[in-house]
């Protein structure tokens, strides 16, 4: 067996995260797998330089709107199969998807929409975590353990963010947003940082505007969650909370495969 660390960063324009030292993090991080989201590009724009990255393949998932969502991946190991999106158009047309299916594990890259902006935004955000997890179930079904990761737009707990009582009746921490985590832990998927850290005070997004970093007045809202099949083989989860140049920090996990 070998130890794969996969990391997520929703590194907010891969273009802005390129000029501050992303390249030359991922080289000394080499991570198996990167995913990343909120790249606000499409794959033409962008030049060999932060497309091809040394000892890695990338992947690109871009939103039909210029300069919006988008997500992509770096591989060290070639995927049996890659896929945009998971077959809803109203969803795959914001880029917010992407599937790598490896031997050990099914991996989705996922930008999951923000429902701050009105009413129909937050449908929108529910309808795609509903037809989401019936994507995943499907493949739970034909025997496939799931890895997903990426910045959920939503606080699952109390300790998952610094101001859990103003933040109530915000998107991000509405109760029914907070029902579907509850939803998918009570259906077998594990949230990969919290089996390991119960304790609170650990975020990753910080306001930009109120310089609320400085002060760790956070929000976890990025995840590594996995099947319950997967647990056996996972070692370890963090949050990388010195890593700058986002508004949010990468988060990543160890997992044993090949066996």
């Amino acid at each position: 067996m070998a130890a794969w660390k996969l990391l997520s960063w929703n590194v907010n324009g891969v273009r802005a995260i390129a000029k501050k030292g992303f390249i030359e993090w991922v080289a000394e991080e080499a991570p198996d797998v990167l995913c990343i989201q909120e790249t606000k590009a499409h794959e033409v724009q962008l030049g060999p330089e932060i497309t091809d990255l040394p000892g890695y393949k990338s992947y690109w998932a871009e939103a039909e709107k210029k300069g919006y969502s988008g997500v992509a991946v770096y591989s060290r190991h070639e995927p049996i199969s890659v896929q945009k999106g998971f077959g809803e158009e109203r969803f795959d047309s914001e880029g917010r998807t992407l599937i790598l299916e490896y031997p050990d594990f099914t991996l989705f890259n996922v930008y999951f929409p923000n429902g701050k902006k009105n009413k129909e935004r937050l449908q929108y955000k529910m309808d795609f975590y509903e037809a989401i997890l019936a994507c995943w179930e499907v493949l739970r079904k034909e025997g496939k353990r799931v890895i997903f990761c990426g910045d959920v737009n939503t606080a699952h707990k109390e300790i998952d963010l610094a101001r859990p009582k103003q933040n109530e009746k915000i998107s991000g921490f509405l109760p029914v947003e907070r029902a579907w985590i509850d939803k998918i832990t009570e259906n077998g998927y594990v949230d990969t940082f919290r089996h390991f850290n119960q304790e609170p005070d650990h975020y990753s997004w910080w306001d930009v505007i109120t310089r609320a970093r400085d002060r760790n007045v956070g929000w976890r809202i990025d995840y590594f969650y996995i099947t319950e099949d997967l647990l056996p083989d996972l070692s370890n989860a963090w949050i990388a909370t010195d890593v700058i140049g986002s508004d949010h920090c990468p988060v990543g996990i160890e997992v044993q495969v090949g066996k």
